[in-house]
């Protein structure tokens, strides 16, 4: 063999072996693979043709196997990054690709698309809390009604003038507004020791559940007057009351219907209706949505009336679950103060753990305190007021403990920030003699651990 042909042979050889280690994220070393490959082939061929001896054919055998091997591995991560690159084709060759593809740039449109991808994941993100009423701790007046006489008048109430009567609808013994009329107005009133005086603080809440009927024509207007007509003469300031429909809570002509409430069909059932003031804001819910949110109210509210306007008729109006309460020190400084803090807002339903809508306000605000807090761990403490067995209060204060922890764990608090315990009827913050002391034993405390 000439000795000038096998040097460029061997060579040859060489500089394929360096190309098959050369990173494919330079250049396109499938393209350059196979042309050497191609080339490398021919030359074999033409020394094949020519009689090599055996021992340099073992040698290329080898040699050849081993830039197979690796052309393929080259050849199939190239095809990775082809299928990646839309613009790139199959007859592309490494030196028709443009300045921008060889140093790894985007194009002008790639660009623009990044861009815009980047500026939708900054775009902010809506928050809004659709129901953030906190009832107030201390509990100024409370009336669900139980052990009322059917066709009397009830018995903690007060009135201006009308005709309005207890009932009893289905099983629950409710407030009948038989015939009054909100212009007069025809409403009943707390019958507060009180009741002459001031007896609203700056900052409090009014809850009670109202019933709607089914059809939209026949559903009565509530009225909820913040001052007492017929006692507090002397200190009232007369307002505009809160009006309340089944879609609808206006204050002064300040309101708005039910989000969609075009295609909102009216329920025949019970409504929880709750309002709260702090100090000249004045925000009102209906279930689980704020429907009123007044920032500056130009009165003093001395007192709570209620009433329904122009019921006589086919408008039927009942209320039940009537309570008063003051505002306290948020829960988060009190927590501060004491290592926890007692709240009233979370209900249930009678004798069970299910908890009622209206709670969520303060549940919700419980949440937000752990995420903005991520340090605080609770023990959620359940306690029943002492009516009914001492056994059946303490399972279902255990029971009604640990559904509030499924629920915020539910809601994204972490499992081992929360534990649950139930009390029973054996710690009462106040004697059970009366409503109001009653419904402040009925409570759930969130203790330091």
């Amino acid at each position: 063999m000439n000795p000038k042909r096998m040097k460029k042979i061997l060579y040859l050889l060489s500089v394929l072996m360096l190309l098959a280690q050369v990173s494919l994220a330079q250049i396109n070393v499938n393209k350059v693979l196979k042309k050497s490959t191609k080339k490398a082939e021919r030359n074999v061929e033409n020394r094949i043709g020519k009689h090599i001896d055996k021992g340099v054919d073992k040698t290329l055998d080898k040699t050849e196997e081993s830039i197979g091997e690796a052309a393929k591995e080259a050849a199939k991560e190239g095809e990775e990054k082809e299928e990646g690159n839309t613009s790139a084709t199959d007859n592309t060759n490494a030196t028709d690709k443009t300045a921008e593809e060889q140093t790894g740039s985007e194009s002008p449109s790639a660009k623009g698309e990044t861009g815009m991808k980047e500026q939708l994941s900054r775009a902010p993100t809506l928050s809004w809390a659709k129901y953030d009423f906190v009832p107030g701790t201390e509990i100024i007046f409370e009336d669900d009604f139980m052990g009322e006489k059917n066709g009397e008048f009830p018995s903690r109430w007060d009135i201006t003038k009308g005709v309005v009567e207890m009932a009893e609808l289905g099983t629950d013994m409710v407030v009948y507004f038989r015939k009054t009329n909100a212009n007069a107005p025809d409403a009943i009133m707390p019958l507060l020791t009180n009741r002459t005086e001031d007896y609203l603080p700056e900052e409090f809440t009014v809850e009670f559940d109202a019933w709607f009927n089914g059809v939209t024509a026949e559903n009565a207007t509530y009225h909820l007057f913040l001052y007492d007509a017929k006692n507090q003469q002397k200190v009232m300031t007369p307002s505009k009351p809160i009006k309340i429909e089944f879609n609808h809570l206006e204050y002064n002509q300040m309101g708005d219907k039910y989000p969609g409430q075009n295609v909102l069909k009216p329920v025949a059932g019970w409504r929880h209706v709750a309002v709260s003031f702090n100090k000249r804001a004045l925000k009102g819910y209906l279930d689980d949505t704020r429907l009123l949110n007044v920032p500056n109210c130009d009165f003093n509210p001395t007192g709570v009336m209620l009433t329904a306007h122009n019921t006589s008729g086919t408008k039927k109006a009942y209320i039940k679950n009537v309570r008063i309460a003051k505002g306290a020190v948020p829960l988060y400084d009190k927590f501060l103060v004491d290592g926890k803090f007692v709240t009233t807002g979370i209900k249930f339903d009678v004798n069970k753990a299910s908890i009622r809508p209206e709670s969520m306000g303060t549940i919700n605000y419980v949440v937000q305190m752990m995420k903005d807090h991520p340090e605080l761990k609770f023990s959620v403490e359940g306690h029943t007021d002492s009516d009914g067995d001492n056994a059946l209060n303490q399972k279902l204060s255990e029971a009604r403990a640990k559904a509030i922890r499924d629920k915020m764990i539910s809601l994204g608090i972490a499992a081992e920030r929360l534990s649950s315990k139930g009390w029973g009827e054996s710690k009462p913050m106040t004697g059970n003699e009366s409503p109001e002391g009653k419904a402040q034993n009925r409570r759930v405390e969130f203790v330091k651990i």
